[in-house]
């Protein structure tokens, strides 16, 4: 019996009003960070594709909510 694996949804960035027209500069960046590590490690580590789907996943969920979470108290609301 195959079992069903329920997917993380990616964290998207939730960048503040000063920074918003960031946004699509740093998701194209986050993109290349991330393929080019899973690219690495798969390589590396011969993972499986499920492996490299999940490690993709996790650098990106990690990436972007460390981004959000240092340029959220930069927002002119929070000063």
């Amino acid at each position: 019996m195959a079992t069903c694996e329920q997917k993380t949804p990616l964290t998207s960035l939730d960048l503040p009003n000063e920074f918003e027209d960031l946004t699509g500069i740093l998701q194209t960046d986050l993109k290349v960070i991330v393929a080019t590590l899973a690219s690495r490690a798969s390589e590396r580590l011969l993972l499986t594709r499920r492996e490299s789907q999940h490690l993709r996943r996790t650098l990106w969920n990690n990436l972007a909510r460390a981004i959000n979470e240092v340029v959220e108290p930069l927002s002119a609301d929070r000063r």
